[in-house]
Formats: C-alpha cells, sequence, structure tokens
C-alpha cells in the first residue's frame, strides 16, 4: 500500500453524492504520491454494500466512469459488513496474482439517503431474510441475544455459580458485563477526539454509557455504531512501482477471511481452533461457536496470522483497527483474534490492554498499551459507512505504520511510537463473514 485517502464520515454529505465523496478520498490519495498518476493504475476495485441506499444499480460503474478509469478493469465487491475489507484483500490480490502492478479499492456507502429505521431493514437483509429478519428484524436485536449469552458463558457461569436464582444471577452478570462494555465504548470516544476524520469524538464517562437510550437490552445508544456517509480508498502496488512512488510503503504480509453460516441456529459445535499458545484443555467444555463467539473471526485471523508468520498477536502486533459495531463485539473479537483467551475478554478490557497510553480516559486503565485497539475511534466514534469501513481502517493503519498520524490528523496523540505491524478486522452479518489483514512498514 502507497497511499490512502478517506473522506470525514457523516451522517449525511448532502453536497456530495456517492461519485464525489470517493473522488475526495481519491484526490487526497494521490496528493501523498506525485509520482503515481491515474494513468498508470491498472484497474480497481470498487466497495459499497446496498444498492438500496442510493437506488442505482452497476454504481461502481459510475464510480470507475467518475475516476477517469475507463476502460480499464473492474470489479464491484460486496459482503456485507465486511465489504471493504474484502475490497482491500481483492485489490492485494489483483497485484499479488501479477494481474495488475497498482490497483486502486475504492470504497462508499451513502446510508443518510433514508430514514434510520428504513436504513436498519436494508442493513438486517444481510442476515437470513427467512428465518432471522422476520423473527428478529434488526442487527441490534441479533448481537444482544449473542452477547448475553456470552456473558452467561463467561461472567454468570464463573462468577455466580454459587447463585441459584438464574434471573437474579443473569442480570447480576449483564450488570458486570456491561459496564466492562462501557469502558470499550468510552476509550473509543475519547480516541475519536483526536481523529478529524471521526463522526461522533466524544468525552464522556462510563455511566453516560450506561444511561443512554436503551436500544436493546443490555446495548444503549453509545455503544452502537451509526450509519454514515463516506468513502475511502486504498492504493495498491508490486514492490517496484512502491520503490518509485514512495519512500514510506506499507507491506501486506498477510490475508485472512473466514465464514460461517448465515443463521445462528445453523452453527453447530465442535472444537476450538487454537492459536498457538492455547491448548485444547483450555477449552474442554466450551460450546464453540455457540452464538457468543464469532468462528469466522477466529479463521480469519488464524489464516492471516501463518501467512504473516506471527504466532503471539497479543505480543508481535502494534495496534488492531477492530470492526466494532458494538462495543460487546470488540470484547468477543478480542478472544476470537487470540489477544486472550476466550472467557478472558473482560478482564482484558479492565486491565487496559486495549487502552492508549498517551490517551486520558476518565477511568484508570493499569495495563494501558500492551496491545491499542481501535486508536482511531473504531466503527463506536468514527461511524459505518459499510462499503468504505475496510478501507477507512486501512487508511488510518497505513498512517500508523508511517508514523505520519500527526501530518494526517494535526494531532500527534493518537500515534503509535514506532509502530511496525498492525492488523485490520472487517465483519460482516452475525459473523458469517470476516477478513483480516497485516500490513507492516515498509522498507
Amino acid at each position: 500500500m502507497v497511499a490512502g485517502g478517506v473522506t470525514k464520515f457523516a451522517k449525511a454529505h448532502p453536497a456530495m453524492d456517492f461519485r464525489l465523496m470517493v473522488k475526495r478520498a481519491y484526490d487526497a490519495a494521490l496528493a501523498e504520491v506525485p509520482e503515481l498518476t491515474t494513468d498508470r493504475i491498472d484497474g480497481s476495485r470498487v466497495s459499497y454494500f446496498s444498492d438500496h441506499f442510493s437506488r442505482q444499480l452497476k454504481a461502481a460503474s459510475m464510480v470507475q466512469d467518475y475516476l477517469g478509469l475507463n476502460p480499464k478493469g473492474s470489479v464491484r465487491i460486496e459482503w456485507g459488513g465486511a465489504t471493504g475489507g474484502e475490497c482491500f484483500q481483492a485489490a492485494f490480490e489483483a497485484v499479488a496474482s501479477g494481474r495488475m502492478d497498482v490497483c486502486l479499492a475504492a470504497g462508499y456507502e451513502t446510508m443518510s439517503r433514508v430514514a434510520t429505521w428504513k436504513g436498519n431493514e436494508f442493513i438486517a437483509l444481510a442476515s437470513d431474510t427467512n428465518f432471522d429478519f422476520p423473527l428478529g428484524g434488526f442487527y441490534t436485536g441479533y448481537y444482544a441475544l449473542m452477547v448475553q449469552r456470552h456473558i452467561y458463558e463467561y461472567i454468570r457461569l464463573r462468577k455466580f455459580a454459587h447463585i441459584k436464582d438464574e434471573r437474579q444471577a443473569q442480570r447480576m452478570a449483564i450488570a458486570e458485563g456491561t459496564r466492562v462494555m462501557a469502558l470499550v465504548s468510552v476509550k473509543n470516544h475519547v480516541n475519536a477526539l483526536h481523529n478529524p476524520y471521526a463522526q461522533y469524538p466524544k468525552q464522556l464517562s462510563v455511566q453516560d454509557a450506561l444511561n443512554s437510550e436503551m436500544i436493546s437490552y443490555p446495548l444503549t445508544r453509545e455503544q452502537i455504531c451509526t450509519m454514515s456517509d463516506g468513502a475511502a480508498v486504498a492504493i495498491l502496488c508490486d514492490e517496484e512501482r512502491a520503490k518509485e512512488f514512495t519512500d514510506r510503503p506499507v507491506e501486506v504480509i498477510g490475508v485472512g477471511t473466514g465464514t460461517d453460516t448465515m443463521r445462528l441456529s445453523d452453527r453447530p459445535f465442535g472444537k476450538v481452533p487454537l492459536m498457538p499458545r492455547e491448548k485444547a484443555s483450555d477449552y474442554t467444555h466450551l460450546p464453540y461457536p455457540g452464538i457468543h463467539s464469532f468462528r469466522a473471526g477466529r479463521s480469519a485471523g488464524l489464516e492471516a496470522y501463518r501467512m504473516a508468520g506471527i504466532e503471539d498477536p497479543n505480543e508481535e502486533l502494534d495496534f488492531i483497527e477492530l470492526h466494532d459495531a458494538y462495543s460487546s463485539s470488540e470484547i468477543q473479537t478480542y478472544e476470537d483474534l487470540g489477544l486472550c483467551k476466550y472467557g478472558e475478554g473482560y478482564e482484558f478490557t479492565e486491565r487496559g490492554d486495549p487502552f492508549l497510553t498517551q490517551v486520558k480516559y476518565p477511568f484508570p486503565t493499569p495495563k494501558a498499551g500492551a496491545i491499542p485497539v481501535n486508536p482511531s475511534g473504531g466503527l463506536i466514534a468514527c461511524g459505518h459507512p459499510v462499503g468504505a469501513t475496510g478501507l477507512m481502517q486501512a487508511v488510518f493503519a497505513h498512517w500508523q505504520l508511517q508514523g505520519t498520524i500527526a501530518e494526517h490528523f494535526h494531532d500527534p496523540t493518537l500515534q503509535i511510537a514506532d509502530a511496525k505491524l498492525g492488523a485490520i478486522h472487517s465483519h460482516a452479518g452475525t459473523g458469517s463473514a470476516v477478513t483480516v489483514s497485516i500490513l507492516k512498514r515498509g522498507f
């Protein structure tokens, strides 16, 4: 990756249609590498989640045209919430295969064009419309169900097993779990105070997060990402071209994808695929994947780690930009990606491992900086224009590894000192598709 650009994510960009949003991000990327001009780009991969938002089929062709890339080849990418992450990998594969020397990955979404309830309906069409959708309707309901089970498995059964009243025990467990989930929400919002591209940066407390409007028990408004308008692009090329275009490239050294059944009820119980430092005996009694964990996430992580030669992601990665559509799914994904063992995500959070040492949070973080997660603010604070989100992560990771956060954010706070290795993670559906890509500071 030699360059990236991103628009500010916002509730609405009324003066810009999707083509202009992508063009703004594209122009910002090209400004980083003056030697790279449109005529040097061999083709594109364009991602957007839904035709419904813009009421325009084949919109990727309109992006291709607007950027002046015709008649070069282009492919539209769609994979639910992981659309942007898959677009990034598709561009990587176009270059790695030798098909292209330089490939543009561009993504966008214009979600404000419809009412929130209608947007939620469109998004929920990425669940099983014959089963999940008629029974539940919106994704917040699905994720509320999943985190309740996660809390049951890892807090209720461990800490409150002595309480015989099942409802009382689960209420106590949920109270503890949601308090920790609120730490994640506060972390991401406060990080985003230093990110000018973020949609909802704000200073808030744990109590603010817990007291915000209940959307689907136990998930409150401040623990959920928002629909957004926005665009992001990444430009990838082979090593020879990278040396020509920039002296600060970022190498893609690992990619992985994982899948699972669309219907939660179809997910079989089986053995946990182990990280190198884990033992089968760690998970003897765990019904895996159940509905509390994302098997697709672990599968994607393991594939990317193997390709990148990573044995201990918690020790070897300097940061992760992770798909936190919900504060709960961020904690679940800590476990899926092997940052801690299954069942230890709440303790991992409370210790402060995913927090930045240089950011002032409204609570103590005794182990802050062990492995910062979502230093940008993540989806919860930056927003989630689906087709752009995974590419936004790539851009922010690119800047972290270049050491240019201060240059792009006009604020050095979020720069991780001497970052050499980072990961980006995109997640779709109720965990039916996940991508993980590993990026390394180049040359």
